[in-house]
């Protein structure tokens, strides 16, 4: 599916421009962002609260503050770091602390975490970067950890959506990518998140965890997540009715709802040190 994907794998340098215009996109309805997207199975988030040395966390790219919450309801102190300040000021009315900035030039002033998380947000961070940040800000023995959905429609929606946004928005530069994309194509982002930890030489070799899970969508609760996603935000308003029309009537054409299998994949590693 051309739009949800392209929130996961890296963007072309040659087009990091175009990336980061998109990553601020979203904040553009973030009530509708918050409420549609899919929180994270909750396994993981006990996963990562155990084997972090305390209830510290910072929230990189934390948007409306879904994992933040989470996070929060398991325990943890969860500052978050945003660059959209639309979505911080949403996650801020959540009861969420958030600082607005990029995770590249937010200034800790001298504080450090217990784990830093990454929810649907790494592959907008400088990848020379991040992972060195990262490993500024936790305390020895601290996790860093990134995670995010891999999720493809089934074929009979995924292939009415891709000829819709084909028609729709045929200067895009998302229009000529396949319908649906293999779990591997996410797996080997998540692969190269690992060789970006293991460049600082300041962790422990990172490992990869994968949740998989389903969850049902009525075609109501569908077309209200995709104009959330990343090829949708910035579609004109005939544009965006001409894509979820299509979309909308292939659901129906199914019975009004499917089921979505959904992966969550993380990369997570250890700060080297003595605690």
């Amino acid at each position: 599916m051309p739009t949800l994907p392209r929130e996961q794998p890296e963007q072309p340098s040659a087009r990091s421009h175009e990336a980061r215009r998109m990553a601020e996109s979203f904040g553009m309805d973030a009530q509708r962002y918050d409420q549609a997207r899919p929180g994270y199975p909750g396994a993981l988030v006990t996963r990562i609260a155990a084997r972090s040395p305390g209830p510290d966390v910072l929230d990189v790219g934390c948007g409306t503050g879904i994992a933040a919450r989470q996070f929060r309801a398991a325990g943890c102190a969860v500052l978050g770091v945003e660059p959209d300040a639309r979505m911080a000021d949403f996650a801020r009315g959540r009861g969420l602390p958030v600082e607005v900035a990029a995770f590249e030039a937010w200034q800790p002033g001298g504080r450090t975490f217990d784990a830093v998380i990454a929810a649907q947000s790494w592959h907008w961070v400088e990848p020379s970067a991040g992972a060195a940040k990262a490993a500024q800000v936790l305390r020895p023995g601290g996790r860093l950890a990134i995670f995010g959905h891999a999720y493809e429609p089934p074929p009979e929606v995924a292939e009415p959506f891709a000829a819709a946004f084909r028609r729709a928005a045929p200067d895009s530069p998302l229009s000529g990518q396949p319908a649906r994309r293999p779990l591997s194509l996410y797996e080997a982002a998540y692969a190269k998140f690992a060789d970006q930890i293991r460049e600082t030489g300041q962790f422990e070799e990172p490992e990869q965890w994968c949740f998989d899970w389903e969850q049902s969508y009525t075609s109501a609760q569908w077309l209200d997540l995709l104009p959330t996603t990343g090829g949708l935000t910035r579609l004109r308003p005939d544009q965006l009715a001409e894509v979820l029309d299509a979309v909308g009537s292939a659901i129906d054409a199914l019975g009004g709802r499917f089921t979505m299998q959904y992966t969550t994949l993380a990369t997570t590693a250890v700060r080297t040190g003595t605690p």
